[in-house]
């Protein structure tokens, strides 16, 4: 069995199972956590209505309550053999967290605070759930946008929330990282919802940098295993490949040439071969893999 060790930046040594038991379903919806140290009531209605309108433009509520309340975003329409209708929007009432802490892997993995994470969830008691529903089948770039303008409404929705996490990928960014951001429309689904992780492989000198979170669109997550890299270049080219499949609606075919690296930085001179595989870390599912040539791990040679 692998096991994978956090990241040098990590001052533990803890060490994970590999563990693909656990499965992913690809389009499945998309779930915003967001934290609070109090229990709050959920907002009336009309001030509910009032924001989601100033964020995702025409909605509808069609129900409220201290449990539940539910939107149609009546700008985006989903189609379906009986018609199209309108993707609904899911809040949860605000409730205590569950006994259970969120897993080591997990929290390990949160970057984007990681200053902050054990903090939130340490005074974090209480949560409130954020889903869409019947969403799966929107044009991906139009879902994205809807998901990111439904996270900054709830943000405003909610002014004691303290942190939003994403189920989907594992980020966690601090409520005012989420006000006061200044990412392009277009990317603030990368940013936000998207996870670049990185793992050192117990026993070896292997590395292992994947993306978690571009199958709740239907895109490929990527998966490098390598060594002897330093592993920010790599980090930075993950981020590049994202931005490329997100803008291009993912052109890359099995077996295709993509540009490596060169002195940190993307190069034609390089060029490594993309493989669809699945995944060698939880959770399991169809990942892009990059042979990165004399840099690949795992005994691989294509």
């Amino acid at each position: 069995m692998m096991l994978f060790k956090k990241s040098k930046k990590e001052k533990e040594e803890n060490v994970f199972n590999q563990d693909l038991s656990q499965k992913e379903n690809p389009g499945y919806v998309f779930v915003m956590v967001l934290f609070m140290k109090e229990k709050c009531p959920m907002p009336d209605r009309e001030k509910m209505t009032t924001i989601m309108q100033k964020h995702l433009g025409k909605v509808e509520c069609f129900t409220h309550s201290d449990n539940a309340a539910g939107f149609a975003a009546n700008n985006y329409r989903v189609e379906f053999e009986q018609g199209a209708i309108p993707p609904q929007l899911m809040i949860t009432g605000c409730t205590k967290r569950p006994k259970e802490p969120l897993d080591e892997l997990t929290v390990s993995q949160m970057w984007d605070c990681q200053e902050d994470r054990e903090r939130i969830l340490s005074e974090c008691k209480y949560q409130v759930l954020a889903t869409d529903m019947m969403a799966a089948v929107m044009d991906y770039r139009e879902r994205a946008d809807m998901l990111m303008d439904y996270m900054e409404a709830l943000v405003e929705l909610y002014p004691t929330c303290e942190a939003v996490y994403f189920m989907t990928s594992g980020k966690m960014f601090t409520v005012e990282r989420i006000r006061n951001h200044n990412i392009p429309r277009d990317k603030r689904f990368l940013y936000f919802a998207v996870n670049v992780r990185f793992f050192n492989i117990q026993g070896t000198d292997d590395m292992l940098v994947d993306t978690l979170g571009m199958t709740t669109l239907f895109l490929p997550d990527l998966q490098y295993h390598f060594h002897g890299m330093n592993p920010d270049w790599v980090v930075n080219h993950a981020y590049n490949m994202l931005s490329y499949i997100y803008d291009n609606e993912n052109p890359i075919k099995d077996n295709d040439s993509i540009d490596g690296i060169k002195d940190g930085n993307m190069s034609r001179d390089v060029m490594w071969i993309c493989h669809y595989e699945d995944s060698l870390i939880q959770p399991a599912r169809g990942i892009l893999d990059i042979y990165m040539n004399e840099y690949a791990a795992g005994g691989r040679a294509y």
